[in-house]
Formats: structure tokens, C-alpha cells, sequence
């Protein structure tokens, strides 16, 4: 398979990516697929200009001559994408945001009305075959509410993507917190390597990978300096 990863923490030390690290580590464990990880901090993408001239040339690139072109390349040609990335004010870090935006080259302009009701751009690759999975991590404690804005934008615009949002990433860099967060680096590990063999995540697995490290009173304290 061929697996492309965006990472879109603008942060050479991210939490949320040694999650992501830990997974593709389960998922190509037999060094079988083939995996670029696209750090978008590093790349020139300058935000969609909405002209539309990518419409009017119909190949699938944008007009703006960054480094956006060559993501699409990759991104067409994926089996699987990891959208890899903190969240930001309940959504997508703006870098990465911007490389979402520019990915309408990749749709035509011509609107088609699903059996939901829903409406899409006609499509100019095979989405159908293309399997999303949104790996996000956040600073707050755990509350429903946190990811609840960036879970509708993601089904909107993916799909059916298996989602996995965690709370309480910062923990990932405190070395004295290494109790509680070594197991969960080995249980997204595991869920890398179930990934691998179907392609989803069970429920069960998507509760274990979020289920959160300490008690949101502990964690505020923490934080709080208490």
C-alpha cells in the first residue's frame, strides 16, 4: 500500500506525531508499504485563492506554483491518508488547513446530490478507494465538546474517515508522566497494526487510544501549577 501521512503540527517536537510515529510503526511493521510523511511546516503552501483557475484548467494541479501540486500527486495516488495533526482553536492548524483547501483541483466544478441528500463536487480521482484516518491530539483534559466541531468538518469533507482524538497530548514531553504515556504509544502501536489487517479501527480500539491518561481534575491541576 501506499500510505501518505500529513503532518500538520507547526512544531518540530510534536506530541500528536510520536502518536502518529507509534502507529505507522504497528502498521508497517513488516516494512512491506510504502510511506511518505509530508511535514507541512516545511512546505510552501500558500492559502486557496478561490479563482477557481484550477477548474478551468481541469488537471488536477492548482495555479499557485508551490509545493501544493506535488502533495496532490501524492495524495491521488494514496491508499491511505493520515491527516496528522493538534488541535487548533477546535479545528486544523491553519498550514494544514491551507493544504485541505487547495485539495479542490482534485474535484470538478459540476455538483452531484448523494442519496443522504448531501452535495459533492464530482470527483476527477477515485475517493472511493482512498481510506482516511485523522489522527488529532488536543491540550485540554478530555470533554466531548473539544473535537466535536473538527469531527463534522472531517466527515464532511472525507467521508467516513476513522477518527481517533485525544486529550491531554502535552503529557507526551513530560518525562515524569512516562507511566501513563509509554501504554499509550503501545496501544496505538497495536491499533497500527490492526489498521494494517482491516483497514479500520474497531470502536472498541478507537475508545482504548482515546480513553484519557489522568483525571481532567489532576490534569487542570497540573497545568495550573497546583
Amino acid at each position: 500500500m501506499k500510505i501518505l501521512v500529513l503532518n500538520g503540527s507547526p512544531k518540530l517536537k510534536s506530541d500528536t506525531f510520536r502518536l502518529t510515529e507509534a502507529f505507522l510503526k504497528g502498521l508497517n511493521r513488516g516494512g512491506e508499504h510504502e510511506v511518505r510523511i509530508v511535514h507541512v511546516r516545511d512546505k510552501q503552501v500558500a492559502p486557496c485563492r478561490g479563482c477557481f483557475g484550477c477548474w478551468q484548467r481541469g488537471d488536477g494541479h492548482c495555479v499557485i506554483a508551490d509545493d501544493q501540486n506535488a502533495i496532490l500527486d501524492l495524495y491521488r495516488m494514496a491508499d491511505v491518508i493520515i491527516w496528522s495533526f493538534p488541535l487548533y482553536c477546535y479545528g486544523m492548524p491553519s498550514l494544514l488547513k491551507a493544504v485541505l483547501d487547495r485539495t479542490i483541483p482534485l474535484v470538478k466544478m459540476r455538483m452531484v446530490q448523494q442519496p443522504d441528500g448531501t452535495v459533492r463536487h464530482e470527483p476527477l480521482v477515485d475517493f472511493s478507494r482512498i481510506h482516511t484516518l485523522v489522527i488529532c491530539g488536543c491540550g485540554f483534559p478530555h470533554w466531548e465538546g473539544n473535537f466535536n466541531g473538527l469531527k463534522q468538518m472531517c466527515k464532511n469533507c472525507f467521508g467516513k474517515p476513522d477518527m481517533v482524538c485525544v486529550p491531554e497530548t502535552p503529557l507526551m514531553n513530560v518525562p515524569e508522566a512516562a507511566p501513563v504515556t509509554e501504554p499509550l504509544l503501545k496501544r496505538f502501536e497495536a491499533a497500527g497494526a490492526e489498521y494494517a489487517q482491516r483497514l479500520t479501527l474497531s470502536p472498541e480500539t478507537v475508545a482504548a487510544l482515546e480513553r484519557p491518561m489522568i483525571s481532567a481534575e489532576e490534569y487542570i491541576r497540573n497545568v495550573n501549577g497546583g
